[in-house]
């Protein structure tokens, strides 16, 4: 649907310019306007705009003067803590392509990341779990050298002395050498260092693994352009007038795409404040909240639903908050309308992806909205939706199909496969259109719903079920909190529906609850049962998933 023959809701005009620059530039531009306001808020202590940016470019001067050159890959195995920012700013000033691990790999999957992405020098932090594995890994591949923060020594003078003193069990004895580092040595002399010069529409920024919905994790190629183009693209999403107001509550993790966009590289090209946790901590996020009195909350639903869960919620004051961003996946309705109802505070759906630097829609955050979809695409991103079993074609007007999206933040490839083909982009009227993998319609007025993932679909008797569809049934129940259907196999249908619940309500019994759904949707979709278990398994950052479950259970 052309974008002209809707009207668009967003604050910022869908053909609005932005700037070309790398994100070092727009660092530059930020720091000169906002050079003493707080950047980053993090457990009592506060860090400015220029602190933050000296840091960074003490790190990089460090880096060259390692021989770090432009290109090399340098990663962060970091939860959130404040060197984060400045060795990801940083690598980027010294021309290094910045690589995020999640804190929570075991030492196989950081050692096949680290090899698959050649990297170079890693930063972590003197925490043992941390600290062990990235050791670990430094001895058994083909790593240089490991830079270790000191968690004390980013917290206030009173709790990193107690964590020193009183905690020495949660430090870890760090064995420094040639090759295992303190993040304090590392930092060099800007003055007596000559930085290469980047190339905003041509270099590479980051590497972000996804996921991996088939096989290994594979490294998406983010440039300098279309991370700063999305960050950009996310701050015209505001209505509230002088972004550099807004303070975000950073529950998020920055090694996940989501958050390093909505959060870190939106704060910062706004100016705006980000009030951070080590790691989601439903307590610790609203008494955060309510301390720094954050202004807009984004996250993924499973936080939304534990904030529910929690008992401070009803004595902690959100007043400051004028809205929540739930992305990831999709926010059942039930949590949705709860969550606005006991807080008072709005909740707009987004959608992005690893590939698309993290955002291509989301509902306005004031006006219309419609809840249950993913709302309008933000600034200069087109999409077509694609035949689901020939994507040569588009799919009949009107009819579910796999979205396909073109814009500035779009990936360039992923990173060692050249390969990439049709499986991957679709060309059309000559512009390279990302395949998602997921079902999606838009509506007469440019909103998108995701009705499923192409993979996701069970084939039953020749008929495809949407497990969405399904699970949207069945959270319906009051009884129900969270939920996960997948297909099982079945030897007269091919393949069956079969639900897995966690329960609000533990008086109800899987034969009552299959009972009432089966009632409500149609042949195909009635599952053959349900399993009620104590938890679903989620992703890194809290998401329900569907694919570990699959591999639990052998399926």
């Amino acid at each position: 649907m052309d974008v002209n023959s809707y009207t668009y809701h967003h604050p910022t005009r869908w053909d609005a310019q932005f700037q070309l620059a790398s994100l070092p530039e727009l660092l530059e531009q930020t720091v000169a306007k906002y050079s003493n306001k707080p950047f980053l808020h993090f457990l009592g202590r506060s860090y400015t705009y220029a602190e933050m940016h000296r840091e960074a470019q003490q790190f990089a001067a460090g880096l060259i003067a390692r021989g770090i050159k432009p290109g090399d890959r340098v990663g962060l195995f970091l939860p959130n803590v404040p060197i984060y920012a400045s060795a990801y700013y940083g690598a980027m000033m010294a021309g290094a392509i910045v690589v995020n691990f999640s804190p929570l790999y075991t030492v196989e999957e950081l050692a096949w990341q680290v090899a698959d992405s050649g990297t170079r020098l890693l930063v972590s932090l003197d925490v043992p779990e941390l600290y062990a594995t990235a050791a670990s890994v430094l001895e058994c591949s083909e790593l240089e050298t490991l830079v270790v923060g000191s968690l004390a020594d980013m917290l206030p003078w009173y709790k990193g002395l107690a964590l020193k003193t009183l905690g020495r069990s949660k430090v870890a004895k760090v064995a420094y050498s040639n090759t295992i580092v303190g993040f304090g040595d590392m930092l060099g002399d800007p003055a007596k260092t000559s930085f290469p010069p980047i190339d905003a529409a041509q270099d590479i920024a980051l590497l972000q693994y996804t996921g991996g919905t088939t096989g290994r994790p594979k490294g998406a190629m983010l440039g300098h352009s279309q991370l700063a183009m999305n960050a950009q693209q996310t701050a015209g999403l505001n209505p509230f007038g002088d972004p550099s107001n807004e303070i975000f509550m950073g529950a998020l993790p920055f090694f996940h795409v989501f958050a390093n966009t909505a959060l870190l590289n939106h704060a910062m090209v706004t100016g705006g404040s980000i009030a951070m946790v080590p790691r989601f901590d439903a307590g610790q996020v609203l008494d955060t909240i309510a301390r720094y009195k954050a202004t807009g909350f984004p996250g993924v639903p499973t936080m939304f639903q534990a904030l529910l869960d929690h008992p401070k919620l009803a004595k902690t004051d959100l007043s400051s908050l004028k809205v929540c961003i739930s992305g990831g996946a999709p926010m059942p309705a039930p949590v949705h309308d709860k969550f606005e109802a006991v807080t008072g505070v709005r909740v707009v759906e987004g959608y992005g992806l690893t590939e698309s630097s993290g955002v291509v829609s989301a509902n306005p955050y004031e006006g219309v909205r419609k809840k249950g979809t993913i709302g309008q695409l933000v600034m200069g991103t087109e999409v077509i939706l694609l035949d689901k079993e020939d994507p040569e074609k588009l799919a009949p007007e009107g009819e579910p199909g796999e979205l396909a999206v073109h814009g500035p933040q779009i990936m360039r490839g992923y990173w060692n496969k050249p390969e990439t083909g049709n499986d991957t982009f679709v060309e059309r009227d000559g512009k390279r259109y990302l395949r998602t993998g997921d079902v999606a319609v838009m509506d007469e007025d440019g909103f998108l719903e995701i009705v499923d993932r192409i993979k996701d679909m069970i084939a039953v008797g020749g008929f495809k079920v949407f497990p969405s569809q399904v699970e949207d049934v069945l959270l319906e129940n009051d009884a129900v909190k969270e939920v996960l259907v997948i297909g099982v196999p079945d030897e007269y249908l091919g393949e069956r529906p079969r639900a897995y619940v966690t329960l609000n309500d533990e008086n109800a019994t899987a034969e009552d609850l299959c009972e009432w759904l089966n009632a409500r949707v149609g042949k195909h979709e009635r599952v053959e049962s349900i399993v009620i278990r104590e938890e679903l398994p989620k992703t890194l950052v809290g998401k329900l998933d569907r694919k570990a479950l699959r591999a639990e259970l052998g399926i």
